[in-house]
């Protein structure tokens, strides 16, 4: 059991370490067209000069990669390189159907196994060449992409549905509580159909001129980046040279209210990641809602400030609940003993004598 696990850890982190360069080149890029810019009440980022629109699609160009990239080299790490196109068309119909990072570790482990397993197949002699090339990335993409547009795609529906129905019945009912589900939703998964519903909630009642439930959710938004970025200043042999670099990323995109920027952490360390997160955008969420904090723009992080009702309490819950976040995580977490990029370098050089030694035959 311990075996499987670690082996499922490595492919993670294959994944995440190809998945950093998009999330921080992608992240930072929509920051500082934002930062430059600045965010409008009502309307949230105002981006309307051309050189800095620009970059802002370069960003998000990057982020449409970002899950994409996940899943592939998940898929990868587990079936070599028949893995690849399965598991990123996969990662890619997961940010399509929202289901955020963890359908993309989802899919880029569902196309691993399966194009490892397809592997394993006997077949003619005629077939062995274009197996690797065409076979069985072929018959990978089709199971997997049928998995999650026939499978996972409308359940994923029916429970943003369900959710936003609950959060309307939860509205009325204790702040505290409500302010705790909130900012614990947004960081759930980042990006994901939980945080999209929390959201698009809270974006959904500034039109009506409710802005107390944008407020817990902006507070909420920044505070997983930050508290990762915070986390790899306080206790950096906990984390990896690729992981430290992608906190100062993470910083950046903390402070225009960019929650993807924890992703790489969450995805490469989910168990001790991501309820450290959830509790300290919980307890930000909560201090947010009882202090009356209102956002008038939908968007959030401190760049919100000059449209938000008290901003002093929106300043203490987010101090606050990054510190939780951070100091919590790196309680939970262990120290690193190997660097990935090694790990995948040896891989590699394993995987071209291999492929070398099949040339030659």
């Amino acid at each position: 059991m311990k075996k499987t696990l670690n082996e499922i850890r490595q492919h993670l982190m294959t994944g995440v370490s190809h998945m950093i360069p998009f999330v921080v080149a992608g992240g930072v890029l929509i920051a500082f067209s934002i930062m430059l810019s600045g965010v409008k009440a009502g309307s949230g980022a105002d981006v309307t000069n051309p050189i800095l629109e620009n970059l802002l699609n370069l960003g998000v160009a990057g982020f449409t990669m970002m899950v994409p990239v996940l899943a592939g080299y998940i898929a990868y790490s587990i079936a070599d390189r028949p893995g690849l196109a399965p598991g990123m068309i996969g990662g890619y119909l997961a940010g399509q159907i929202g289901a955020g990072f963890l359908g993309g570790i989802i899919a880029g482990i569902i196309a691993g196994f399966i194009a490892n397993w397809i592997k394993g197949w006997s077949v003619p002699e005629i077939l062995r060449p274009i197996m690797p090339i065409f076979v069985i990335p072929l018959l990978s993409t089709i199971i997997v992409g049928s998995l999650l547009q026939y499978v996972v795609g409308v359940p994923i529906s029916n429970f943003m549905a369900g959710l936003t129905g609950w959060l309307k019945a939860m509205s009325d009912g204790s702040q505290i509580v409500f302010g705790i589900i909130l900012g614990a939703m947004i960081a759930f998964d980042m990006g994901g159909p939980i945080n999209k519903t929390a959201f698009l909630f809270g974006a959904g009642l500034i039109e009506q001129g409710v802005y107390t439930v944008m407020g817990p959710i902006a507070v909420a938004i920044c505070i997983p980046p930050l508290a990762m970025a915070l986390a790899t200043t306080l206790a950096p042999n906990k984390y990896t040279s690729q992981e430290r670099q992608a906190g100062k990323g993470a910083f950046f995109m903390g402070l225009i209210g960019i929650t993807e920027g924890a992703i790489p952490f969450a995805a490469a360390d989910p168990i001790r990641v991501i309820p450290s997160i959830v509790t300290g955008s919980a307890i930000g969420g909560a201090i947010a809602a009882v202090s009356g904090v209102g956002d008038h723009a939908p968007h959030g992080g401190p760049i919100v400030l000059p449209v938000v009702d008290n901003r002093l309490m929106f300043i203490v819950a987010v101090v606050v609940g990054v510190l939780v976040s951070a100091l919590m995580v790196n309680m939970l977490k262990k120290e690193v003993t190997d660097e990935v990029p090694e790990v995948e370098a040896e891989v590699e050089a394993e995987e071209d004598e291999l492929d070398l030694e099949f040339d030659l035959d």
